[in-house]
């Protein structure tokens, strides 16, 4: 049946932008639907993998990091210098998101303003997305919808149910203008992260530089624990008090993939909408252009053949390169998370070369490094005796 686009996709942050550009690229007709002014509260990191595999140009970047401080409960602090590894790559959302946006429009993708309403289902496969625009209501129909609208998916309620929703933290940061000068407190090459229990009992708090910017902030799931007191500390100890502030946002951040993206008719979820943020780190931005470049070669897969399993085949792929890691850094958060105690062992073990090396060379490339398998052995005999308390301190 005859439809105003081919597929449309809602939510125009890293993971639905990419996901209209993939798709407009392929020649298809795609609809981006997006609210306008919504910056999520993000500290912006990127990796090499995701500056090349996805073409982001260096005047994008705000700042070049490399190093990483990470802060113990105890007020020890290590060190990972990146080294000959490369840097990570630093992005304000604000900037990042509309480029994005842009260059979707410029593959030949239709944009709106709006907010997603509601969802309903036709004949012969036709999807009907009502949509609040600032002229009224909207109403438009394609064979496809991709939710790529946040945490707090409209396009995923509508169409799993309110009761399908991945586990999640609540985030809050604060941009603020950075100093004139660097400092042992805050080093504009240098990502800053503090895991102690007055910050996050379950997760951790940021200093993150942007250039003429920084991003500080912090997140937990534990009810009553006041975000902004713990970034207020933040900027304390990182002699930031005083700056000032540029604007300040908050949000749900999902840590576990969705079981099921797709409906397996003629919805597919990308993004936050579908979990895809790293335990543990709660990395984000890499992820979510990965989820929304695989949901539309997906669409283009179902579009092509009109058989909807193929909407199936995003998860698989995005789990079957980083299933793993997800795992992976989801028992390290249960295990070195769980108290002072053990956030103090875990920095502790941040100090060791081969720790360090392996970290930035996964997070990096975003792989696991099979190469050096003698220095997982070491670093796996090291986790077991920071585990059984068998280390010296």
């Amino acid at each position: 049946m005859k439809t105003d686009h081919d597929v449309i996709v809602v939510g125009g942050g890293p993971a639905g932008a990419t996901a209209a550009q993939t798709l407009a690229a392929l020649g298809r007709d795609v609809l981006l639907i997006d609210r306008e002014g919504r910056i999520k509260p993000c500290g912006g990191a990127i990796p090499t993998r995701c500056i090349n595999d996805f073409d982001v140009p260096q005047h994008l970047l705000k700042a070049k990091i490399r190093a990483a401080r990470i802060v113990a409960p105890s007020g020890r602090r290590v060190d990972m210098q990146i080294g000959d590894l490369g840097y990570v790559g630093m992005v304000d959302r604000e900037e990042f998101d509309p480029w994005l946006r842009a260059r979707a429009e410029e593959a030949g993708a239709t944009r709106i303003t709006g907010a997603f309403k509601s969802l309903e289902r036709g004949a012969g496969g036709v999807v009907t997305a009502k949509i609040a625009g600032a002229d009224g209501e909207v109403t438009k129909t394609a064979r496809l919808v991709i939710g790529a609208d946040g945490a707090n998916s409209a396009v995923r309620r509508a169409a799993f149910g309110p009761n399908k929703k991945p586990p999640y933290v609540f985030a809050y940061h604060e941009i603020i203008k950075s100093p004139a000068h660097d400092s042992d407190a805050y080093d504009s090459r240098r990502c800053d992260v503090i895991y102690q229990g007055k910050i996050s009992p379950d997760f951790y708090g940021w200093v993150f530089p942007h250039g003429p910017h920084a991003s500080v902030g912090t997140g937990s799931a534990v009810k009553g624990h006041s975000l902004r007191k713990a970034t207020a500390e933040l900027r304390a100890a990182a002699g930031l008090a005083d700056a000032e502030t540029v604007r300040e946002e908050g949000a749900p951040l999902p840590l576990k993939p969705m079981r099921r993206w797709d409906d397996g008719r003629n919805v597919v979820l990308a993004g936050d909408a579908a979990g895809v943020v790293a335990p543990s780190s709660g990395e984000g931005i890499y992820y979510a252009m990965l989820s929304g470049q695989l949901c539309a070669e997906a669409a283009e897969m179902c579009l092509s053949t009109g058989a909807a399993k193929h909407l199936r085949t995003a998860r698989k792929r995005f789990m079957r390169e980083h299933g793993r890691v997800f795992m992976i850094l989801g028992w390290l958060q249960a295990i070195w998370y769980h108290s002072d105690k053990r956030r103090e062992q875990f920095v502790k073990m941040c100090a060791d070369p081969d720790v360090q090396r392996l970290t930035w060379d996964s997070y990096l490339n975003k792989r696991l490094v099979r190469r050096e398998r003698m220095a997982h052995m070491r670093v796996l005999v090291k986790d077991v005796q920071q585990l059984l308390g068998l280390q010296a301190r």
